[in-house]
């Protein structure tokens, strides 16, 4: 049977929506590519900030908060006394899965406001000592700047002094401190020997997935060109 030709106001419905929805998923697609660009240099940054070596914290002056995720070195006194947790987080240990949290621990500086230094992961029922340094110590880390409670974030207990949101002001009033700095420490280095808490071995790294993400959308795009084209030829030969 030979091929008719479609009229032309029978596909003008079908083709403008055929365009409109490819020039979105094209788009979609092309977003993503410039996203993956742009994640790898912020992976690459990191990349090159793990492997240098901390830097000083100045003391001098807070009105200039590091940039995040920046490694730095400060000295201090822990306050043991003047402790909160932070988060929840469930982990494999020798005596299997154990809920636990994130020890915060005021840092008192010379010339400086306390900084508050998240000093790795205690479970809630503590099996091993806490390592407690006394005098001046160094810790290495790296800089957090201050959350804010997003519209599903658990409510933190004041009173328990366990938060959920990391905002240095709201932890620093609850530990009594009428000052803190307006970021937090979070320290890396290896766990003392057969002790908590268990600080970050790494600087986080947020997820690449872009990649499968164009993948997706320039796949459906060239499935809707396929669709239409047997539907176009289909319907050519009703």
């Amino acid at each position: 049977m030979p091929i008719r030709r479609l009229p032309i106001r029978k596909l003008i419905g079908p083709t403008l929506m055929t365009v409109i929805m490819l020039l979105i998923l094209l788009g979609l697609g092309t977003w993503q590519v410039r996203r993956l660009a742009w994640k790898q240099a912020i992976l690459a940054q990191i990349a090159r900030a793990e492997a240098a070596p901390p830097m000083p914290l100045p003391t001098g002056s807070e009105a200039s908060i590091p940039v995040p995720f920046t490694k730095v070195a400060v000295t201090g006194t822990l306050m043991h006394n003047l402790s909160a947790r932070y988060a929840a987080e469930v982990r494999d240990t020798r005596a299997g899965p154990e809920l636990g949290a994130l020890l915060i621990e005021p840092l008192q500086r010379e010339g400086a406001p306390p900084l508050l230094v998240d000093r790795g992961w205690v479970p809630i029922k503590r099996t091993s000592p806490v390592a407690d340094p006394r005098g001046a110590i160094t810790i290495a880390g790296y800089v957090h700047q201050a959350d804010t409670p997003g519209l599903f974030s658990p409510h933190d207990d004041v009173a328990g002094r366990h938060f959920y949101t990391l905002d240095p002001n709201a932890i620093g009033a609850a530990l009594g401190l009428d000052r803190v700095a307006p970021f937090i420490l979070i320290a890396m280095g290896p766990p003392p020997p057969e002790r908590l808490p268990i600080p970050a071995d790494h600087l986080p790294r947020p997820p690449n997935n872009h990649l499968q993400y164009a993948i997706t959308w320039y796949g459906l795009a060239a499935a809707l060109v396929v669709i239409f084209t047997v539907w176009a030829r289909k319907a050519a030969r009703e």
